[in-house]
């Protein structure tokens, strides 16, 4: 096996916790590895790769020998810690492990928390794959798909756009009770009238800053992950006070975007055979003083 200059002073600095002899065996020895799960996740996720994209190991080396395999919304140092104690020690997350969507971790380099989270990965001998742009590119949208199943909305989605979706006229407030129970929500938000009947939803799962979206017409109910307080939920209230029939249901990002990586799991135990594929939540991260967490 030949290494080049950098993968050599990492591999034999113990920057990954592992030896030489170690690297080489996994590469010749049919072993699977984190880059070879990440190859057939490329091959079958269904669209072209992008040049420029956030899909890749932040954390941890490709050349790992793969023991299992999770996927969760949000890797987080606690279900990071929860996949190691489990066995998987590759981690494909939706969210990026270090905070900017970017992964840009020159800000972080002298950070304690993101020091200490980055040493637990490689003394475990773990990796991270930020996994985000071609999960929504897939058609359909990996991320939605698991979300409707999670709500119970496949009779209810438009054929023409997965993220709009009809009702009958549902009480606005008996609707996002049941998205609640559904998703063990803590802290769900709504705007809008409790009576108003629910007949069409838009989702924009996970984060969403588009006043022009939900100025569309067509919108009647919208749900986000999270949003700007002075951007779209005010927007909706201002829409609200000028007579319009529109609301809005704040989900929370974790647990709007938690089903599609459920969904991901199942999709990746037919890609994934040797090992095992499991998928970890990530808690909801707010509680309610009314509701504290356990």
């Amino acid at each position: 096996m030949v290494f080049d200059s950098t993968t050599r002073r990492a591999v034999i600095g113990g920057a990954f916790a592992m030896s030489a002899s170690q690297y080489a065996a996994a590469q010749t020895s049919g072993t699977l590895t984190a880059d070879q799960v990440i190859d057939r996740i490329r091959q079958n996720v269904g669209v072209p790769w992008r040049a420029q994209t956030v899909d890749k190991i932040v954390l941890g080396d490709g050349a790992t020998p793969v023991k299992g395999v999770a996927t969760t919304m949000m890797a987080t140092f606690d279900v990071v810690k929860r996949c190691v104690a489990a066995g998987m020690n590759l981690i494909i997350t939706h969210e990026t492990p270090v905070y900017i969507h970017q992964d840009d971790v020159q800000p972080l380099a002298k950070d304690p928390t993101y020091l200490a989270k980055k040493e637990y990965i490689e003394r475990n001998q773990a990796v991270v794959f930020h996994f985000h742009d071609h999960w929504h590119s897939r058609r359909p949208d990996g991320i939605a798909t698991g979300m409707t199943r999670e709500l119970g909305w496949e009779k209810n989605i438009d054929l023409e756009n997965p993220r709009r979706y009809t009702f009958p006229g549902t009480p606005l407030a008996q609707f996002a009770k049941d998205m609640q129970t559904r998703l063990s929500a803590r802290t769900m938000r709504v705007v809008g009238d409790p009576k108003m009947p629910v007949n069409r939803v838009t989702a924009s799962w996970g984060y969403m800053s588009a006043v022009a979206m939900a100025a569309r017409p067509e919108i009647e109910v919208l749900v986000v992950g999270e949003t700007r307080e002075w951007e779209v939920v005010e927007y909706m209230q201002d829409c609200i006070a000028a007579g319009q029939k529109k609301a809005l249901i704040i989900v929370g990002h974790v647990l709007s975007e938690q089903a599609g990586m459920k969904y991901c799991a199942e999709w990746l135990k037919t890609l994934v055979t040797e090992v095992p594929v499991q998928f970890i939540a990530a808690p909801e991260p707010f509680w309610s003083p009314n509701n504290p967490a356990a």
